[in-house]
């Protein structure tokens, strides 16, 4: 069944956090993003969220380059065409470089509004897709990721709340000068949890023989420990630790990972949709996981829950194998963009929507407030 598509409408909103979010690269406390809806001449709109920032961080784009982006380029190059399926909405995208963050928000709203053309959940959309044996499961295994905090007694404080909460796996943000001793402390106090480390590119290569001082407290994986664009030298850290290197950032499609892979520069991939460009990358790359038996978890942007939803949906599949980074909606916001919000189950997962499309309900009025915030802000001249 084709889609024609009719319109395309951005929504620049800003969020506040219900918790600040430090990192090596900066302080976040507030969700800023670009909210696509991508309407179609069989009455069908569907939702995608375009995980950019207030300003160059994890990534290059920004909310400005973003809502530039669209209107000026991929509004031309959709509205009044007609689609067999949502590969071919990211083939069309393809011809604009670079810009990944955004053409997956465009992409994501194709997706969900095919995915509700053929009367099917995102997960159960994304699986014809596949081949045989990757039906969508109706959990995701989660964890939660935790900033880096002022002292060490801190962070152990916020680390007891998530475990009573119910977290089993805990990410915690890392630089030099904060890795080693928090590592310790926590596994001190928390002997049993999956614990994993995130440097968002903090090290260098010169820092390996501090980094191995990290396998001595049995860590699931360290993730992006070097250059945020870096595989090669990631390749010659990897067998120097027993501590499994997990991917981000240097990921942006299918060739990278296999890159990655023919070198060695990789153990584990934290896969985000919106790094490498959409869900079509998405489940290229997967497919090369499932392939390799490469342990597998979907990232998150601290999505509003547009983008979660739908990240969930692709946590759903079979080779996705370790606990992922969507939490639930009260660890991100007093209210978010969608209904119902997401809870998190006493096993450590979420229950996947099985509504069609994104298979949550998108609230206007919040929209419209969250919208007012960003424009309040004045954040550009």
């Amino acid at each position: 069944m084709p889609l024609t598509v009719q319109s395309l409408e951005v929504y620049p909103i800003a969020l506040t956090y219900v918790e600040p979010l430090k990192t090596s690269f900066g302080d976040q406390t507030l969700k800023a993003a670009v909210v696509v809806r991508l309407c179609s001449a069989e009455g069908i709109c569907g939702w995608g969220e375009a995980s950019v920032e207030l300003r160059p961080g994890y990534g290059s784009e920004t909310v400005g380059t973003a809502i530039h982006i669209i209107r000026n380029f991929i509004e031309p190059l959709l509205v009044g065409q007609t689609f067999a399926d949502p590969h071919a909405v990211a083939a069309v995208l393809r011809s604009i470089r670079g810009h990944h963050h955004t053409r997956a928000g465009v992409e994501a709203a194709a997706w969900d509004a095919f995915a509700q053309l053929h009367d099917l959940s995102l997960a159960r959309y994304f699986a014809t897709f596949l081949p045989d044996g990757h039906a969508p499961r109706p959990v995701a295994s989660v964890g939660v990721s935790i900033g880096m905090k002022p002292t060490i007694e801190a962070s152990l404080d916020i680390i007891r709340k998530r475990v009573n909460e119910g977290y089993r796996r805990i990410k915690l943000k890392i630089a030099p000068g904060w890795d080693v001793e928090l590592a310790r402390a926590v596994r001190s106090e928390f002997p049993d949890i999956a614990l994993m480390l995130d440097a968002n590119s903090a090290y260098t290569l010169r820092d390996t023989e501090h980094l191995k001082q990290l396998d001595a407290f049995n860590l699931l994986m360290i993730e992006q420990p070097l250059g945020h664009d870096d595989i090669y030298q990631h390749s010659k850290l990897t067998p120097q630790l027993q501590t499994p290197v997990c991917l981000d950032e240097s990921i942006k499609s299918t060739d990278d990972l296999h890159l990655a892979l023919d070198i060695g520069a990789i153990r584990i991939l934290n896969l985000k949709p919106a790094r490498v460009g959409g869900f079509s990358e998405s489940l290229s790359i997967y497919r090369v996981c499932a392939e390799h038996q490469l342990p597998l978890w979907i990232g998150g942007m601290m999505e509003t829950g547009i983008g979660r939803a739908a990240n969930l949906a692709l946590a759903s599949l079979p080779a996705v194998t370790l606990p992922c980074d969507i939490s639930a909606t009260d660890r991100y916001y007093v209210e978010d963009l969608t209904e119902p919000p997401f809870t998190l189950n006493a096993d450590s997962t979420i229950t996947v929507p099985d509504g069609i499309g994104i298979g949550v309900r998108v609230e206007m009025d919040r929209i419209a407030k969250a919208v007012a915030a960003w424009e309040s802000m004045r954040a550009y001249v």
